[in-house]
Order: C-alpha cells, then sequence, then structure tokens
C-alpha cells in the first residue's frame, strides 16, 4: 500500500487577517482534499478551516494534537500510522508555518523516517517577513527562539547576539511573549552599543503591523512602540 502524504498547511498570524489575504489560492484544493489534521491547538485548527471555508464540514475532519506537550516516540508515531496506512494528513501551526519555531518538526522528522513524501505549502512566516522588511544582513541570519527570562541571563544573551552579529555580520533574531516585549526592547535600548541596528517588527501581516530598523543610538531619541501584548520579532544587526 502507498503511504499518504504530510502537508504543511501555513495559516495566518494575526487572527485580524482573513486567510486567502495571505495565503496562495492554490492551497485550498490541498485543504479541501484532507480529512485529518495534525495540529498544535484543535480549536485554532478548526477556526482557521472554518475561515478558510474548507469543502468538507468541519464536525467530518478528525483533528489530533503535536504540541509541547507530547511526546517524541510512541505519541509521534500514533500520529503518523495513519500516513503509512495510505492516508495524506496537513499539519497545521497556532500561526504561521508549521515546523518552524513549532513543534510540528517532530512528525515531519519521522515522516522522512519512515519514506513518507512531506510537502511545504506557501504561506506566512513571521521570521521571514520580519527578516525580508528588515533592510539587515539577508545573507546570514540565525533565529534563536526566546531569550532567557532571567535579567543576568538575557543580559548575558543579548551581549551575545549583539557580538555574533557584529563580528560575523549575521543578523540576530528572537522573540519575547508578547507580555514582555515592552520591556524587552527597553533593556535591548540600554543595552546594546548606539550604532548597533535593531528592527522591531510587531503585529505582522495585521492592519497595526510596524516594521521599523534602527540604530539603537536613534531608537534612543524616540519615544519607543508600545509593545504590550503585540507579537513581535526582534533582529540585531
Amino acid at each position: 500500500m502507498d503511504h499518504g502524504t504530510l502537508y504543511l498547511i501555513p495559516c495566518p498570524i494575526s487572527d485580524e487577517t482573513a486567510p486567502w489575504d495571505v495565503l496562495p489560492a492554490a492551497n485550498r484544493a490541498v485543504m479541501d482534499a484532507l480529512d485529518y489534521f495534525i495540529v498544535e491547538n484543535t480549536r485554532t485548527a478548526r477556526r482557521f478551516l472554518s475561515k478558510a471555508g474548507v469543502a468538507r464540514p468541519i464536525e467530518e475532519l478528525e483533528f489530533r494534537e503535536l504540541n509541547e506537550h507530547t511526546v517524541a516516540g510512541r505519541e509521534v508515531e500514533e500520529l503518523v500510522a495513519p500516513l503509512l496506512a495510505g492516508r495524506s494528513a496537513g499539519v497545521i501551526s497556532e500561526a504561521g508555518v508549521p515546523g518552524v519555531a513549532d513543534p510540528g518538526a517532530l512528525v515531519v522528522e519521522a515522516c522522512h523516517r519512515r519514506g513518507i513524501r512531506v510537502v511545504p505549502l506557501v504561506g506566512p512566516s513571521s521570521i521571514i517577513l520580519a527578516m525580508m522588511a528588515s533592510g539587515l544582513n539577508g545573507q546570514s541570519f540565525a533565529f534563536n527562539g526566546y531569550l532567557p527570562v532571567k535579567p543576568p541571563e538575557r543580559l548575558r544573551a543579548i551581549r551575545f547576539f549583539e557580538r555574533r552579529a557584529r563580528s560575523e555580520g549575521q543578523s540576530q533574531l528572537f522573540i519575547e511573549a508578547p507580555y514582555r516585549n515592552g520591556k524587552l526592547l527597553e533593556q535591548l535600548v540600554r543595552t546594546l552599543a548606539p550604532e548597533t541596528r535593531l528592527t522591531v517588527a510587531a503585529d505582522l501581516t495585521a492592519p497595526a503591523e510596524r516594521i521599523e530598523t534602527r540604530t539603537v543610538g536613534e531608537w534612543r531619541r524616540m519615544a519607543l512602540p508600545e509593545l504590550n501584548k503585540r507579537p513581535a520579532i526582534f533582529i540585531i544587526g
């Protein structure tokens, strides 16, 4: 029996954005054909597919969760089992593209081990969109996830990434929990050298989208943007 195919299905980054405003129409045929979805959050995945107007009734679709609580190994193999039996599946992240800064990578890796075809679909990635719009080095960049929460460790991380950006010319991207974004921006502006460039990309693809790259010296001379509870990407370059 032939294996099914694992499709990586992007969804909007912002709840304020309609699916087909940011997704290519070609994705619709794949989404309409599937009845099995491996998702980070069932509730948000159902809402996304409903907004997208998929062909099948939502109540006829099967959802299995893959998130930070999923244990690699037997749980992931259970998610892959239907694909081994010939059923195709779609992976949906909480926001943006699956598999990048996302637990979906676990099931993708399992599919590669099993010889199951993996097909990524086109859609919005906050990391790539921020890098595109930053004006910083897009030939060499690294996404570093979340910075440490404890202030001394976070300070060391900021200084480490600044040294790397300046010595290697490699743009350094990272994120923070939205409710801590304001304090992180304040610390970045206090800590980084005046000539270091800092990009703040907030609410990507949403009506309130704001993307700015300035030297830290320039950031210090202006009122900082209000970032509380606004998803953002930070880039040091």
